[in-house]
């Protein structure tokens, strides 16, 4: 007698991991920038009308520099499609900007497991001042690395629209945006959507006119250079 064992076909998919800039200087848009997570979430795991299903998993981490980094992850391996808010009462801003330090620690846990594809979203709303662990050089070979897989990486400024930090770690034009505050989360509902567009098609997940016009990236640059 010989025994059979059934073999369950794993859905193809996206992991997401998004890295939200926790420091002082987010306070004043914190609200909205909780939202625009919590619209990326929905929209990731939304399915269009005769779409395939998919695998959509959602992680968050904000980070600050707390005496050094301070990395917590708010949510891990979360099913997109049953995704809980996150709220105000998680996090609130605080510190310093240890940005090259976080990079790293979200590229490892990505690395940690192994996903087909996946997506790296990375908000800030300025520039890096607190990193003890990792230089630009060091945070550019980690996101290297997640580019050899083929993972897309993307990098948002929240009413932010000075990029040096992102092309110190390889992240280039296209793949890079400002966006103002009350446009937030009609931008991460988008990127939701591409991000889904990289799963099923394997789309790139990069920014065009109509995505900066709709982010009023224009806006935001002009309101830093007065």
């Amino acid at each position: 007698m010989t025994s059979t064992t059934k073999s369950t076909a794993r859905l193809p998919g996206v992991h997401s991991y998004i890295l939200l800039d926790r420091t002082g200087s987010m306070s004043g848009i914190w609200e909205e920038a909780l939202g625009s997570v919590n619209a990326y979430a929905h929209s990731v795991g939304e399915k269009e009308k005769d779409e395939a299903d998919i695998e959509t998993v959602v992680n968050l981490a904000v980070f600050d520099s707390q005496n050094g980094l301070a990395f917590d992850v708010l949510r891990r391996k979360v099913d997109a499609r049953a995704w809980k808010d996150v709220t105000i009462d998680e996090a609130q801003p605080r510190g310093m900007t240890p940005l090259f330090d976080a990079i790293g620690r979200l590229v490892s846990m990505a690395e940690s497991d192994g996903p087909e594809k996946a997506v790296l979203v990375i908000m800030t709303d300025g520039h890096e001042n607190a990193s003890r662990e990792m230089t630009s050089i060091g945070a550019k070979v980690a996101l290297d690395r997640a580019r050899s897989r083929g993972w897309e990486v993307i990098f948002l400024g929240a009413e932010f629209a000075s990029f040096s930090d992102a092309q110190s770690v390889g992240v280039g034009r296209e793949r890079s945006m400002a966006f103002s505050s009350r446009r937030s989360r009609t931008v991460m509902h988008a990127v939701g959507k591409k991000s889904r567009g990289y799963a099923l098609r394997n789309e790139d997940v990069m920014f065009d006119d109509v995505d900066r016009q709709c982010a009023e990236e224009e806006d935001v640059k002009c309101r830093k250079e007065s």
